[in-house]
């Protein structure tokens, strides 16, 4: 069972999962320009942003995580977006051996898995540099469906200034970001149960093909997989 919650920290989602026979963890993840910071049964994880589906190899029984909203993640975990993309990771590899277990041991023995490592992320953006707001903004845009060109201008700054910032920020450039942002706006319309060519014109697809080509180039799934998958699951996170 999956539930999730608006964290603390402005933009991020604090969620919880519980595989079992109702839910045996296979659900693939798809791309949506986040980064998480993970416990998955006593271990502390890093989710990097995804350039396709995800699908974890042995589920984990018990899990509780904070998704960060693009661009948020790096000036947190310390680390740049694009040397983690499409990786899980050892919050060891980040922050060291004794400091992730001491950290992990914590969230374990919590009353409230979930509220523990909502307040260690917390502690730990309360010290961090605050995140960019150029990139804030570029991210807000391209969510909202404006073109990557129009958002350079709008920021003031160039295409190869705003490719370089956005791959320390979000892990890819901003074509890739609003590429997998278009379709989150597809999929959320999908799962509201708006038919496929509406949901591809209001996304800003230019057609129902054109959503599928995307959601097969990005996920390796179809609409009718995805749309089925949401349906068994009763959740789309």
């Amino acid at each position: 069972m999956y539930e999730e919650r608006p964290a603390r920290l402005a933009g991020a989602v604090v969620w919880t999962r519980a595989t079992g026979a109702a839910d045996p963890g296979s659900r693939p993840v798809l791309p949506d320009g986040c980064m998480d910071l993970i416990w998955a049964d006593g271990r502390l994880l890093v989710a990097g942003p995804d350039t396709g589906a995800y699908v974890p190899g042995s589920p984990a029984a018990h899990y509780a995580g904070v998704r960060f909203a693009p661009g948020q993640a790096p000036a947190v975990l310390g680390a740049d977006a694009s040397a983690l993309r499409d990786e899980r990771v050892d919050l060891a590899e980040l922050w060291g051996v004794r400091t992730a277990r001491r950290l992990a041991d914590r969230v374990t023995g919590a009353a409230d898995r979930a509220a523990a490592l909502e307040a260690l992320v917390l502690r730990r953006a309360a010290d961090a540099p605050a995140p960019d707001p150029l990139l804030r903004t570029v991210a807000a845009r391209l969510r909202a469906g404006v073109p990557v060109g129009t958002v350079a201008d709008e920021v003031g700054i160039g295409a190869r200034q705003l490719h370089r910032r956005s791959l320390a920020a979000f892990g890819y450039g901003p074509k890739t970001l609003a590429r997998i942002l278009r379709l989150q706006r597809a999929l959320a319309l999908v799962a509201a149960g708006v038919p496929y060519a509406e949901a591809a014109y209001r996304a800003g697809c230019v057609d129902q093909a054109h959503l599928a080509r995307e959601m097969r180039s990005l996920t390796g799934m179809t609409l009718t997989d995805y749309a089925g998958s949401t349906a068994s699951t009763g959740c789309t996170g």
